[in-house]
């Protein structure tokens, strides 16, 4: 045998090694995700996180081994044990599917765990959509999205935001989401790390996991009035940070960020020539003054927009991304990839309801968030009153709660609300959507304070 061929079978018995370590690696990690359920306690543990990522940069030192190459292992090694920590996990989505299932059954749901607003979309959907067949809109499109209506697109935010862009700077996609996970996707590789400032919307992390991304949380909390502290938000950053997302109007704390710490977070971001991922969904839900990270006209943001929200267009799935033209190319490359374009007849309907007066949804949801803000505040519940969003993200008021079998019962009585851990480590907080009609509201906010109550 030569030296090389012993050389290989080395590495292979070193592999086959690393393997069967991998497994007992997982099986202790599944271990661990028994316990912390048993206990009540997150998936993620940041300071252990910390404590590991620091001992085996140490190690690196003392090896001779990369550090970067053992960052990248490491985070994939943690991404691991969180996927299979994360299996049972309650989410929104979760208690709305189980809500759907009870309706099938014939219950009849308050439904106050999900951000989808009852209204219809504006009246010009309707004959737009009796209108698509005949104009032709039936065929292949451009996978960045028809040009008459990315034209608009760019007319509409220039004069909305005080900015020019060109219409290279847009991309239509199938709702936000798909815009967020073109983004990440696109622009970020495995072993990189991307900043969440929780609590946040579960599709950002899901989103992560699935590119093998490592999210590094900076969490924020109710006593600190939802504000991130801008040190942790430095000391997180290392030579693998590649992403922040930011979220406001915020999902699910209605949070909308003061300017100077705006300011500050995208000094910090373009300082470190990070990307910044601005969801802006419920920029149209803004109740006090609000800034698009589109104004600072960084050329490595990249925002997210959808008709879902604004227009009550949940069901078109259909949205936008504005960005840099690279940074376009590049995701609308993975969006051909996966879907061609985004359906013509649906970006025809947009484009008619693009410029519908959608100002009175805003008062609608308002009006709403009050009453629910006013009846929460004679519940067991804290919270920091939203400035923007659709949603109060509230901590009950009672030692060791149990939020996942408090959810449970709240649907046998025919209520949904969302769990605070699928935004993070929030075990002991209730996200509750006001996307319902006042007496379903009035009558929701009942049961969850008669059920609080017992």
């Amino acid at each position: 045998m030569s030296d090389i061929d012993k050389l290989r079978d080395k590495i292979d018995k070193i592999t086959f090694d690393m393997l069967r370590l991998l497994k007992e690696r997982n099986d202790t990690a599944k271990e661990i995700g028994g316990l912390k359920n048993n206990l009540g306690l997150g998936v993620t543990n940041e300071e252990r996180e910390n404590q590991l990522r620091a001992t085996v940069l140490f190690l690196c030192k003392e090896i001779g081994l990369d550090e970067k190459t053992a960052s990248i292992f490491l985070n994939f090694l943690l991404n691991e044990s969180i996927k299979i920590q994360s299996t049972n996990k309650s989410t929104h989505l979760s208690v709305f599917l189980k809500a759907k299932a009870l309706e099938k059954e014939g219950k009849k749901i308050i439904h106050m765990e999900v951000g989808e607003p009852d209204f219809f979309p504006p009246p010009v959907v309707k004959s737009a959509l009796s209108e698509v067949y005949d104009k032709g809109y039936t065929k292949y499109g451009d996978s960045k999205g028809m040009p008459e209506f990315r034209e608009a697109l760019k007319k509409k935010v220039s004069e909305s935001y005080g900015i020019k862009i060109q219409t290279q700077n847009i991309m239509v996609s199938p709702g936000a989401r798909f815009s967020v996970f073109l983004a990440i996707s696109s622009l970020l590789h495995p072993g990189d790390e991307m900043i969440v400032i929780e609590p946040a919307w579960p599709a950002y992390r899901e989103n992560a996991l699935n590119s093998g991304i490592k999210v590094r949380t900076v969490p924020t909390t109710l006593d600190g009035k939802w504000e991130p502290p801008i040190d942790q938000i430095e000391n997180t950053i290392n030579h693998n940070t590649r992403m922040i997302v930011l979220n406001y109007p915020n999902n699910p704390t209605g949070k909308i960020l003061p300017e100077k710490i705006q300011d500050y977070i995208m000094k910090i971001a373009i300082k470190n020539n990070l990307y910044v991922l601005s969801d802006e969904i419920y920029a149209n839900y803004a109740y006090r003054n609000w800034k698009s990270v589109l104004t600072y006209e960084y050329g490595k943001s990249i925002i997210t927009q959808s008709f879902s929200k604004s227009h009550a267009m949940t069901g078109f799935r259909i949205g936008y991304a504005i960005s840099s033209p690279d940074i376009i190319d590049k995701m609308a490359k993975l969006q051909a990839l996966c879907i061609t374009n985004v359906a013509e007849p649906i970006q025809y309907v947009t484009l008619r309801a693009l410029d519908a007066d959608t100002s009175n949804n805003a008062k609608i949801m308002k009006k709403r968030l009050e009453l629910v803000i006013k009846k929460a505040k004679n519940m067991q519940l804290d919270f920091v009153e939203p400035d923007g969003a659709i949603y109060i993200f509230a901590k009950v008021r009672k030692d060791n709660f149990d939020t996942i079998a408090f959810t449970n019962k709240l649907l046998d009585l025919g209520v949904a609300i969302a769990p605070g851990e699928a935004f993070g480590n929030y075990q002991n907080f209730v996200r509750i959507s006001v996307c319902q009609p006042e007496d379903l509201l009035n009558k929701g906010m009942q049961i969850i304070d008669e059920t609080l109550r017992k």
